[in-house]
């Protein structure tokens, strides 16, 4: 049966665009999947471990062909739990609030945990890298509250789908289908925009 991860970058809780819609998503996928695994990794919850000069010390020693020891070693361990814990699942949903025209910075925190190599990928000195995250799915929820397609510079630049887009397909996930939220809050009734995103996450998640 399959197995989904629900991975959250709002702190938001209840007042979250982007949680909301993740929730019609996964409604919709449990009606489909009855016998399914549905679990979901806050990634505000405290658990996810830093990943500073000792887990980048660890990541270039295996880089070097050499095993971590002393306090990079328990770093490195770290890093491999969170890893283990997101590659047990085969199926994924992404709830991603726009910050800074970015991902908020607990998203690139995670990725920088476990995108470490022989996990999320490998590389070859003249072939470059090769993405490790073999026969998954991806679901992407993007909200912003300024940025939208088709406006001017003054409201802002995304980096935010390109960004985490680009990172699955580089781990191998190249299944990924994306919902977009994005009304212009200063000026727009948001309700229309809104059905429409959580009707697209309810189609979605019945397929996914």
């Amino acid at each position: 049966m399959s197995r989904l991860l629900h991975i959250s970058a709002s702190p938001r809780g209840d007042a979250s665009e982007s949680l909301a819609i993740a929730g019609t998503l996964l409604d919709a996928y449990r009606e489909a999947h009855p016998g399914g695994t549905v679990d979901h990794h806050d990634l505000w919850d405290g658990t996810l471990p830093a990943f500073g000069p000792t887990g980048a010390g660890a990541k270039m020693t295996v880089f070097g062909g050499a095993d971590p020891a002393g306090a990079e070693a328990a770093a490195w361990a770290a890093a491999r739990a969170v890893f283990e814990r997101f590659d047990s699942y085969d199926r994924y949903v992404f709830s991603v609030p726009m910050w800074n025209a970015g991902v908020p910075y607990i998203l690139k925190q995670f990725i920088d945990v476990v995108s470490q190599p022989g996990w999320v990928f490998g590389f070859d000195p003249e072939k470059g890298y090769t993405g490790l995250l073999r026969n998954k799915k991806a679901a992407v929820i993007y909200t912003s509250a300024v940025y939208g397609e088709g406006r001017g510079p003054a409201f802002g630049a995304d980096f935010q789908a390109p960004f985490l887009g680009d990172w699955l397909r580089w781990a191998g996930v190249g299944d990924v289908e994306t919902v977009a939220f994005r009304p212009n809050l200063a000026t727009a009734d948001a309700g229309t925009g809104r059905r429409a995103a959580h009707a697209a996450a309810r189609e979605l998640g019945g397929r996914l």
